[in-house]
């Protein structure tokens, strides 16, 4: 139906007669004469109509309107150019050619569009409800573009490398970690279930056993939790585990991988090796386990300078065991009221009673507006300015507590000045790639009263905290697990697994869960690890993450072709519906939920 394709013409065309075809992009009447962008996937051509090159092809195009599908055919001509006009777009990688129509086919016609495309739309569901019309625009069809780019970049690193790409099924059996599942009844197996699988872990460390030795999987997972801009109910990992490899091995390979996908898609070289952070490093400095290190504002530790202050917040939190840390938001010092009351506010949601704060709009102590400077000895002052280097203009914004909380809620609040601060601005082009290490393995449910692993329960601990583990000294075991980070968004997380028997059983009894229900869940897992398991690692990286980082969006909704909004809908099919009856029945189920009355 084409001879080329919207963005092939060129002056090396001129006087070629080519066929192409896609969707009418705008139309211009400039005195009768009638001016089409033609658009396909690749880019734009200009198309002219004239009287004298074809009456019928000229009469045709006057019915023309945007997005209906048209094929033309007719000679490569150089656009007019002379000392008073010059009608080529530099902007336009065809702009020195256009094409005179001499026969113009109209395919299909358009309806009135429900939203031009040539505009961005803030009503997200309008979109999503014509999804097949929001993909043609250029952005998201170059968004979508990338991910390809991504995904095939990812493939072939892996399989030049000997990884073999093994699907795992998607009917899996529901487990007690991670996050609620998915649940699919069995027609043929009354009154049971498969689960969607949130990741293919416990496969995946079968292939291992089974000696496949390098897998890999472009996988997709599901997961029933809360959405957000960056979370889906389903969603695609780059899945892969290795076996007779430590995580300096796995590491590396990321890195190789990762460098190789953004010069694929950005065409930029990533240095490496990245920077490793351990996580108490990262929770100590930045507030965060996904640090987001460009926009500076380092969290400072003041316990011992604030052990003894008269402002009880301060000193209270030290004598309970606790700590005192601030950042300084450099010429932050005229923050409106309602910006410290924003600031305020995400330190309560973060767990905080408050929020303490210093506005030093002067060198001397006596301009600083703060609650409680007036309660500070001159050395404590003196502390603080050394410390936290304060300058006139600057605002000190404090946390004191427990390490963890209180480390999480100045973290927060450093991200929200951030934004504030507009830092974030003209940064998009810097790719901060790095590491966080040493997670802790287990973490203390305080409402549940019992340990939880942090990652799963299939991660190693540290060679130095085996011991402890086998004989249940559970608190501040350090995981051998592993999480890439990039401008502050995880990309993907690790770990080396646990390849024994004894010690996967020292794992289960810490997590509370006992010999029973562990042969009942995780028999088969137990029982591998019995026949020679390797030692083995692995990692999944988030895709649609990945690209939504890549491509410079704010959220993965703009790289998933039909996403779920944030209801959990996807809107153009109307999805999740209601399940007829005769299904339900052929799967012995029957809903509880009640109708709402019709009014």
């Amino acid at each position: 139906m084409r001879t080329h394709h919207c963005n092939e013409i060129r002056p090396e065309h001129i006087g070629q007669t080519v066929t192409l075809i896609g969707w009418v992009n705008s139309v211009r009447d400039q005195g009768g004469v009638i001016f089409i962008d033609l658009r396909d996937r690749e880019g734009v051509t200009q198309c002219v109509f004239r009287g004298e090159n074809s009456p019928e092809a000229a009469q045709l195009s006057h019915t023309l309107r945007s997005e209906d599908v048209i094929q033309v055919t007719g000679p490569v001509e150089e656009r007019l150019k002379t000392d008073d006009v010059d009608t080529k777009n530099e902007n336009l990688e065809t702009g020195a050619v256009e094409l005179v129509a001499h026969k113009l086919t109209i395919v299909n016609k358009a309806e009135v569009l429900p939203f031009q495309l040539d505009k961005e739309l803030s009503n997200e569901d309008m979109r999503l409800h014509y999804r097949y019309l929001d993909l043609r625009r250029p952005r998201m069809a170059a968004n979508l573009k990338a991910r390809h780019v991504i995904t095939k970049a990812a493939r072939d690193f892996l399989s030049e490398r000997g990884f073999l790409e093994v699907e795992t099924p998607v009917l899996s059996k529901s487990t007690p970690e991670g996050a609620r599942d998915f649940l699919v009844p069995s027609r043929i197996n009354p009154g049971k279930f498969y689960a969607l699988p949130q990741a293919p872990q416990q496969y995946k460390q079968m292939l291992m056993v089974a000696g496949v030795e390098k897998y890999f999987q472009v996988a997709r997972c599901f997961r029933d939790e809360d959405l957000r801009s960056d979370r889906q109910p389903e969603f695609t990992q780059i899945d892969l585990e290795a076996s007779f490899v430590d995580r300096d091995d796995i590491i590396a390979l990321i890195e190789g991988m990762l460098v190789s996908m953004f010069e694929a898609v950005r065409g930029v070289k990533v240095p490496a090796p990245f920077a490793r952070l351990t996580w108490h490093d990262a929770m100590d400095t930045f507030g965060s386990d996904k640090p987001e290190r460009r926009i500076g504002m380092e969290m400072v530790d003041l316990t011992e300078d604030l052990k003894n202050c008269e402002f009880r917040v301060f000193s209270g939190a030290v004598a309970n065991g606790g700590i005192v840390k601030a950042f300084n938001a450099k010429g932050f010092a005229g923050a409106s009221v309602g910006q410290i009351d924003k600031l305020t506010k995400t330190a309560q949601e973060a767990g905080a009673k408050g929020l303490a704060y210093i506005q030093a709009r002067d060198t001397d102590r006596s301009t600083w507006r703060s609650p409680f400077v007036k309660r500070m000895t001159d050395e404590e002052v003196e502390a603080l300015r050394a410390k936290l280097n304060i300058e006139p203009g600057d605002l000190i914004l404090f946390a004191a507590d427990q390490w963890e909380p209180a480390c999480e809620v100045l973290g927060r609040i450093r991200l929200e000045v951030a934004t504030m601060q507009n830092l974030y601005e003209g940064r998009e082009d810097e790719l901060d790639f790095l590491w966080v290490t040493e997670f802790p393995l287990l973490a203390y449910d305080e409402e549940e009263g019992r340990w939880a692993a942090v990652h799963h329960p299939f991660t190693r601990p540290l060679p130095e905290d085996e011991e402890k583990l086998k004989k249940g000294e559970l608190a501040g075991l350090r995981a051998q697990a592993y999480d890439v980070v990039l401008n502050g968004h995880e990309l993907g997380g690790g770990s080396i697994r646990i390849h024994e028997a004894d010690l996967q059983s020292a794992m289960f009894t810490a997590l509370g869960i006992s010999e029973e229900e562990a042969k009942a869940e995780f028999g088969h897992i137990l029982d591998a690890f019995k026949f020679g398991a390797p030692p083995h690692g692995g990692i999944a990286l988030g895709l649609d993450r990945l690209v939504m980082l890549a491509c410079k969006e704010d959220s993965i909704r703009e790289v998933i072709a039909f996403p779920k909004n944030n209801k959990g809908m996807e809107l153009m099919t109307a999805s999740p519906a209601p399940a007829a009856a005769n299904a339900l029945r052929d799967l012995r189920i029957k809903s509880t939920v009640e109708e709402k009355p019709k009014v």
